[in-house]
């Protein structure tokens, strides 16, 4: 739905009784990690608005969540004209749906959003923090992501943060007051589909012309420099030295953001005969499944989805002591943490582990009794939906609250 059409849906919504909650990203991307997240809200009694740029997944999650949508034009990049505009259609849209409860979260939709919200004057303001893209700039625009931070968690009443490692990265920066910020359980902002991402048989490798016995090191998300993609390439190279039958399975797609891979290295990974690229898919679990070993080479996450999913798959993992991706791993037992930016660490691991068909075993049983444990959804949903009861029912009383750790209480790691 777009912003022409706001009005009308913010007259059917301000109508009903049951609280509203209004959730804001800036890129229709991000609904991929949305997913079963708002609709669990609206399941609880909530009406949940989802504000996003348009496009054709915001369609689609609309349709697949039950929930309103508005399309509002964001720009990821700095954009000063454009921004002070969606700052006030966001401001005008808030003032007329009137929500009791806003959560914004991206570093765009959650500097624009979160300052709307707080001129709107809207009742409970909740940053969602599932990331810094800070950690990977420097100069002039670390400062002004800094700054846009700092802005964002001033105008929140909450901070959820997506893992430990990340409330405490935020608070040792300075962008946020520790009393603001929140950890529900051991941080993911939506858990794992434990039954869905499983081990068991996948048809991946016969459909991709993958030999059934050739050792894949697989990767699944954007396929960008914060990923840590070039480095993985470099590292493939080295490991098909020693274990010449070797494939990389990269599921993703090449995403067009700041960190954006040079259109060499793109043209080298599409020609390269022992990687397979498979696009954007709407379902990963399967391609999990075709993968002996996992390997995320991140340079900064929230908490990585991708990671918990191939434990929960059954796949011994291989990813970064970054902020947030350490808190995905149990290193030495559900997979191996190593420096990012490393070639030499990523090669050593994965020829380590493919050669140790057993050691994989093992971490991939652990890794998946452990996310069924610490991040199974059900459990990870029950959270946040508590969490935003305890918001429109009265002031927060986190020691009320199921698993929930203010920051200085956090088991850092």
């Amino acid at each position: 739905m777009l912003i022409a059409e706001a009005e009308q849906t913010a007259a059917v919504l301000t109508d009903q009784s049951q609280p509203l909650i209004v959730i804001g990203i800036t890129h229709p991307q991000t609904c991929l990690v949305l997913a079963g997240r708002l609709r669990a809200l609206r399941e609880a009694g909530f009406r949940v608005t989802l504000l996003c740029a348009p496009g054709k997944l915001l369609d689609v999650f609309r349709d697949s969540e039950g929930v309103e949508t508005v399309g509002i034009p964001m720009e990821r990049g700095i954009s000063p004209m454009r921004d002070v505009l969606t700052l006030y259609r966001l401001w005008r849209l808030l003032r007329k749906l009137r929500p009791d409860v806003v959560e914004f979260s991206t570093p765009k939709a959650g500097l624009l959003g979160m300052l709307a919200a707080r001129l709107a004057g809207v009742r409970e303001r909740v940053y969602l923090l599932r990331g810094l893209k800070l950690e990977s700039t420097g100069g002039l625009k670390r400062m002004l992501l800094c700054a846009a931070e700092r802005t964002a968690a001033a105008c929140a009443h909450h901070v959820l943060c997506n893992s430990a490692s990340l409330t405490r990265r935020a608070c040792d920066l300075g962008l946020v007051s520790a009393g603001k910020l929140l950890l529900l359980g051991e941080g993911s902002s939506n858990g794992v589909d434990v039954a869905r991402f499983a081990p068991g048989k996948s048809d991946v490798r016969r459909r991709l012309g993958l030999p059934l016995n050739a050792p894949v090191i697989g990767f699944v998300g954007r396929l960008t420099r914060d990923k840590g993609v070039p480095e993985l390439f470099d590292a493939f190279e080295g490991i098909l030295q020693a274990r010449a039958a070797a494939y990389l399975l990269l599921v993703g797609w090449f995403d067009e953001s700041d960190d954006v891979l040079s259109l060499e290295l793109r043209q080298r990974i599409e020609r390269h005969p022992r990687i397979v690229c498979t696009g954007f898919v709407e379902d990963a679990a399967p391609y999990y499944r075709a993968m002996d070993v996992f390997v995320l080479p991140t340079w900064r996450e929230g908490m990585p989805n991708a990671v918990l999913e191939a434990s929960a798959s059954g796949v011994a993992v291989i990813t970064t002591w970054a902020t947030g991706a350490r808190d995905s791993v149990v290193d030495g037992v559900t997979g191996v943490l190593i420096p990012p930016g490393n070639r030499e660490a990523i090669h050593d691991a994965a020829l380590g582990l493919l050669g140790e068909p057993d050691r994989r075993q093992r971490m991939g049983a652990a890794g998946r009794a452990w996310v069924t444990e610490s991040f199974h959804k059900e459990d990870v949903l029950r959270r946040v939906v508590a969490f935003y009861k305890g918001l429109v029912r009265g002031p927060l009383n986190v020691g009320a609250m199921p698993n929930a750790s203010t920051a200085p209480e956090l088991p850092w790691r």
